[in-house]
């Protein structure tokens, strides 16, 4: 890199482990694009009075010529998010998938359609409209009660086996599957009572 490092705490203590943490996804992030020249890491703690334990949030914003990338990790109460280093994770894992996407834009290549991905339900709210979904590398995907294909929302179960495409780019809960299909519920089909 051209610049240094620079890592930020907010609202909390600055900790050696979680900076030696941030170093190592940094240099993962260079190995994987070799024109990083600048990041910027902000850590930041929430206190949720409703939650124990505290929620954590991670901001990467990695400067790379023609652009910069910023991957903001809000906290929301999330069990996996009172985990530093699992947030910290997250935030990287999608600042190598939107640098990816910029090394292509680089070099032009045309993207292919790629095999939908699969994952599994993890998280309804019905009220809103919208869950989550998780993959087996322990990704998690906001979807929209829209992206889900046949208007099938409100088949839904909590591990129900699902397939989809993740959008370009990252929505404001991280990201975000712009199709969802019903692949199987956890106990196969379900049967259907003859009507009346």
């Amino acid at each position: 890199m051209q610049s240094p490092l620079r890592i930020s705490f907010h609202e909390l203590e600055p900790s050696p482990a979680i900076e030696d943490r941030i170093r190592r996804e940094v240099d993962k992030l260079e190995r994987f694009h070799p024109n990083v020249v600048g990041c910027h890491v902000t850590v930041s703690e929430t206190h949720h009075h409703h939650h124990k334990g505290n929620i954590y949030g991670v901001r990467v914003e990695v400067a790379v010529p023609g652009e910069d990338v910023v991957i903001s990790r809000e906290p929301e109460v999330n069990h996996a998010h009172d985990d530093p280093y699992v947030s910290i994770r997250d935030a990287f894992d999608a600042a190598r998938r939107k640098l990816e996407d910029h090394a292509r834009r680089m070099r032009g290549d045309v993207k292919t359609h790629e095999e939908p991905s699969r994952g599994r339900v993890i998280r309804l709210v019905p009220e809103d409209q919208y869950g989550f979904l998780e993959t087996d590398d322990a990704l998690q995907v906001y979807f929209h009660e829209h992206a889900v294909a046949r208007g099938r929302f409100g088949e839904l179960q909590l591990g129900d086996e699902v397939r989809f495409v993740l959008a370009e780019g990252e929505g404001e809960k991280g990201p975000q599957a712009s199709t969802v299909v019903l692949e199987r519920h956890p106990r196969g089909p379900r049967e259907v009572s003859p009507a009346r």
